[in-house]
């Protein structure tokens, strides 16, 4: 025996030795494998689908707990911009009241006429739809008011029968000098129709010199909340839990803790708490005892042949009072179970049948499987060494060899992945660093910028137009209304704000803006120049956004001629349907290498520069369907162009 196989060819050996090997060991395994298989289907399955369940249960929670999150934090900001506003608008009236009293102090108005402008002034400042300015005396007595003025108010309740207005005077005399106080209490207004009480918040200050307390006064829902909106976003959060399938024939339901179906395919609406399964037993009672949980229970629909059982996983919701349940038919969670165990039975059979041809061909060939495919890995697992990731292994069958041919792929498609994504990270971290900035310079500026518009509305009122100074004042006012909206766009900068359209006079816009950049101090030295088309069409644009955009061409020009030089804006009607305006300048010009980049946030080669102008240039050209391009030879200078359609369609 040893002689005749020590004469064997390798083949000959491994057929000799592992036939038996496999052959006989294979019947006992597969009874074994197709008997453990089957009840490891069943146990896989059951706790699969039950964690299915619990995993559904759970995604709604989040999905109604991030609902009442996000609009517990909108209304909280709602009315955290509320009140500043009320303070600003109390600030502004309080202003006014002493700017009155001012005249008065010196002698240029007696005090009957300074309060009656006083008391003019306030009147014409809106507060919201329904809101208003009022002033009372620390008596109560209403000196400024839209429609009580004269009564004395100090007896005044509010609907939680509060001496709300004697709290008002009495914190009023209190006070420091130009303090602002805030009060809240319910009121009812049946002269708006009003039939719930409503919170309103008043913010006041109190003018000691004429014994006024100046106060403004707006309901809160007409700012915190938006009903249609919550009732929309409530609706979409339905449809979205609605649409989740269970299986094949169950759903999710919710219901409050009383029984009644607040989501649910077909009893929505309905108290179901008395509901018994087919063993009379009030499963949904014992739903709302427990409020989470599992139970099973017996149910018959009507397009069933016979009852199944029912198995549910439910939880509670707390804030809404809510239990969210899922439920799905045990029947089919079996199905692919017993599939399964039909499929192995099979298989073990078949397998049991061909074993021995198979194996004693596989002997033969198993050199060459296993050979080949390891070389061919070796030779791309080192072209992939070498930074090639573009390679690929050639995965066929199904074997560990290809499963790991597989994983292989799949890795190196993950490290491509990877690699993209470490590209894209710092620009991502440059907006999250936008939406801080963003949110940091609205805060701080929009509230000056608000002071600095009312004190300019206020002197332009009193201002006519043959005045010197009327321009001016006329000027400061325009240009804060252009802050404050360049302040709002770099808040919404990832948003992309759409544009204000209106017909406008591109040549008249460009002369304004050289006119107002010619005296900038960073364009000092600098020559501008303009050729400006005659008889250009009007341009459907958004003028402040346009003039955006050209001040910070022109400005990125003059920062490019550091020791002076020519610029040029001109105009031209490119074709009928387009327009184009062109910056030349005799500048440094911009390097090849970062021409791609220019447009980009965040990049600049500037020591001092956000690396924001042309990024936010370029998207408020291409909300305007327009196009920007650049030409630029380094120490020659650079040339913009600004192509932009006549008309707009829809944005």
């Amino acid at each position: 025996m040893n002689f005749f196989f020590n004469k064997l060819k390798l083949r000959g050996k491994l057929l000799t030795l592992v036939l038996p090997l496999v052959i006989i060991p294979i019947f006992i395994v597969a009874a074994v494998i197709g008997y453990i298989a089957n009840q490891q289907a069943y146990r896989g399955i059951t706790k699969t689908s039950k964690d299915d369940l619990q995993h559904l249960s759970s995604f709604c929670i989040d999905l109604l707990n991030s609902h009442y999150q996000q609009f517990q934090v909108y209304k909280l900001d709602k009315a955290r911009n509320l009140n500043n506003e009320l303070a600003t608008l109390v600030a502004l009236s309080y202003n006014l009241v002493t700017a009155e009293q001012n005249l008065h102090a010196q002698g240029r108005l007696d005090l009957k006429t300074a309060r009656h402008e006083a008391q003019q002034a306030l009147k014409k400042i809106n507060v919201g739809e329904t809101g208003y300015i009022y002033a009372m005396t620390s008596r109560g007595d209403l000196k400024v008011h839209i429609a009580r003025e004269g009564e004395n108010v100090f007896d005044e309740r509010d609907e939680n029968g509060r001496y709300f207005i004697r709290e008002m005077c009495a914190a009023a005399r209190a006070s420091k000098p130009g303090e602002t106080l805030f009060i809240t209490y319910p009121w009812r207004n049946a002269v708006l129709g009003d039939k719930q009480p409503r919170n309103k918040l008043v913010a006041y200050k109190y003018f000691r010199e004429w014994d006024w307390i100046v106060a403004a006064g707006s309901y809160l829902d007409e700012t915190v909340g938006d009903a249609a909106f919550e009732r929309q976003s409530f609706d979409k959060l339905k449809e979205r839990i609605r649409a989740k399938k269970v299986g094949a024939s169950g759903y999710i339901f919710c219901m409050d803790s009383k029984g009644t179906f607040t989501i649910h395919p077909d009893s929505e609406g309905k108290n179901l708490i008395n509901a018994k399964d087919l063993n009379e037993y009030s499963f949904i009672r014992e739903m709302c005892s427990k409020k989470s949980g599992w139970i099973r229970y017996p149910w018959k629909n009507s397009t069933d042949a016979s009852s199944r059982m029912k198995i549910v996983h439910y939880e509670y919701f707390e804030p809404w009072d809510w239990i969210v349940a899922v439920g799905s038919y045990e029947d089919e969670f079996y199905q692919e179970t017993n599939k399964i165990k039909t499929h192995i039975l099979v298989s073990m059979m078949l397998l049991t049948l061909v074993v021995g041809a198979a194996a004693t061909a596989l002997v033969f060939w198993t050199s060459t499987i296993f050979t080949r495919p390891i070389t061919h890995m070796m030779s791309v697992i080192k072209r992939v060494k070498r930074g090639n990731l573009d390679e690929r292994m050639v995965v066929s069958g199904d074997d560990e060899l290809a499963e790991m041919g597989s994983a292989f792929n799949r890795m190196t498609d993950i490290i491509q992945r990877n690699k993209a994504i470490e590209s894209n990270l710092a620009q991502q971290g440059k907006m999250a660093s936008l939406g801080v900035l963003s949110s940091g310079v609205a805060h701080e500026i929009n509230n000056p910028l608000g002071v600095i518009l009312g004190y300019a509305g206020y002197l332009e009122s009193k201002m006519s137009e043959d005045d010197p100074n009327y321009q001016y004042i006329h000027e400061i006012k325009r240009e804060s209304k252009r802050c404050k909206k360049i302040v709002q766009d770099l808040l919404s900068y990832a948003r992309t704000p759409r544009p204000t359209l209106e017909p406008t006079d591109l040549n008249e816009l460009l002369q304004q803006i050289v006119d107002f950049a010619a005296n900038h101090t960073d364009m000092r030295g600098i020559k501008i120049s303009t050729t400006l088309a005659q008889n250009l069409p009007l341009v459907e644009m958004d003028g402040d956004q346009m003039r955006q955009v050209t001040i910070n061409l022109i400005l990125n020009a003059g920062g490019a001629m550091p020791e002076g030089g020519d610029l040029t804006v001109s105009t031209e009607e490119s074709d009928p349907a387009h327009v184009c305006i062109k910056f030349s300048d005799s500048g440094c010009g911009i390097p090849a290498e970062s021409l791609e980049k220019i447009f980009e946030p965040f990049y600049t080669t500037k020591t001092r520069g956000t690396g924001l102008g042309l990024a936010i240039t370029r998207q408020i050209i291409e909300q305007h369907h327009g196009e920007i391009q650049i030409d630029s030879t380094v120490d020659r200078g650079t040339c913009v162009t600004v192509i932009l359609p006549t008309q707009q369609g829809e944005l």
